[in-house]
């Protein structure tokens, strides 16, 4: 797909799904803000599209905290007032059983996972409009669709991701704005090497086709819903996950 003269903001856009995605897009023509809370990794990223003559940008951002997410809005709208392609891919969990979690890790897990891209996605929003037949891509999770042990705070999160992304599509659909979700499965990523080998085992024996999905197969689908051949798409949810849910 040829995405020449489009801007992308892609949050967690310096690792994982959410640099492939970055990656991706570049590739085929955008100028893309990756916006991270690793400012390491992001300024990593902005110099090896340099070495490859990729456009692409860093700008930081915490998704925890609604007063950083609003600060990268408004730096990333100031340099283009016209955003295209917002792709809210950023995400993290950690495994507690339900009764076990730190109430303060489930205000931050909601938060991050939901609620930061809930404001990032309001503050964006006017610019979105302004470039009009713009595209908005989250990324949630299976946990959101069929559950997750150990996972609730995080499930419960996604689960309204989802949700936020058929409410939103209906509400922005008049202005020619497409709103979709894609919700990966298990993913070799960093954030999946912190699970412990029996975990990641586990994962792979449930999955139909038996292996863990790349993080370039979930962009993929990313790239598609932002995309001008999916222009009669809003308000969807794709699992890609390799076959570990067929349902829910």
């Amino acid at each position: 797909m040829d995405f020449a003269g489009k801007i992308a903001l892609v949050t967690g856009g310096a690792s994982g799904i959410g640099k492939a995605t970055v990656m991706e897009l570049a590739r085929s023509g955008a100028r893309v803000v990756c916006a991270d809370i690793n400012q390491t990794a992001g300024q990593a990223l902005v110099e090896e599209a340099r070495r490859s003559k990729l456009d692409i940008e860093y700008e930081p951002i915490d998704m925890t905290d609604s007063a950083s997410v609003r600060r990268c809005a408004a730096a990333v709208t100031a340099r283009h007032p016209k955003i295209n392609i917002l792709v809210n891919s950023a995400g993290f969990s950690e495994f507690y059983p339900f009764l076990e979690t730190p109430p303060d890790y489930l205000d931050k897990v909601i938060a991050g996972n939901l609620t930061g891209a809930v404001h990032l996605t309001q503050a964006l929003l006017p610019s979105m409009i302004a470039a009009g037949n713009a595209r908005i891509v989250n990324v949630a999770s299976d946990a959101g669709r069929v559950g997750s042990t150990g996972e609730t705070g995080y499930a419960a999160a996604k689960g309204g991701m989802i949700a936020f992304t058929k409410s939103l599509a209906r509400e922005v659909a008049r202005q020619g704005i497409c709103v979709n979700c894609v919700c990966p499965g298990p993913t070799d990523t960093p954030l999946l090497d912190t699970r412990s080998d029996k975990l990641k085992e586990a994962f792979i024996r449930a999955i139909a086709f038996r292996r863990l999905g790349k993080p370039e197969e979930i962009a993929d689908a990313i790239v598609f819903f932002a995309g001008p051949k999916s222009s009669y798409i809003t308000g969807q949810v794709l699992s890609v996950s390799g076959g570990l849910t067929f349902s829910g």
